[in-house]
């Protein structure tokens, strides 16, 4: 008998799934203030990039990506590059089977474009963005 269920703790597979909803409802909750008071209302957008070492292509997505962020998202975006070659068990995980591939993580719906980035439009449209739409 697992020591978790010894103390009367839930195993987390049969715990309700509520904290997404939850935080889901706090998000809200603080932008309807926010806007309430006036108060501008940044959206962060998250990102995670796959890339496989210092491949060309994995290299000109990681400029094309900055290049996008730096124009339209200025400092309302978090980006996390996963090398696969030091992380493959990462990536196999999460989908990951071709490099390199952008992830929208945050916020909803998710999204995922793949190669090098270098088709601006596709990348704005899959985060949400509008190409004359900096934030």
């Amino acid at each position: 008998m697992p020591v978790l269920e010894k103390r009367g703790v839930a195993p987390i597979s049969a715990r309700p799934a509520r904290t997404v909803g939850r935080n889901r409802d706090v998000a809200r909750n603080k932008q309807a203030k926010a806007v309430a008071t006036g108060q501008l209302v940044t959206t962060v957008v998250v990102m995670r990039l796959y890339v496989a070492g210092r491949a060309p292509n994995s290299v000109k997505a990681i400029a094309n990506l900055e290049a996008i962020c730096r124009r339209h998202l200025k400092d309302s975006y978090k980006l996390e590059i996963v090398d696969v070659c030091e992380h493959p068990h990462r990536a196999l995980t999460d989908g990951i089977l071709v490099t390199p591939s952008l992830t929208k993580v945050s916020p909803g719906p998710a999204s995922n474009v793949i190669g090098n980035l270098s088709d601006t439009g596709s990348v704005l449209v899959a985060l949400g963005l509008h190409a004359g739409d900096p934030q």
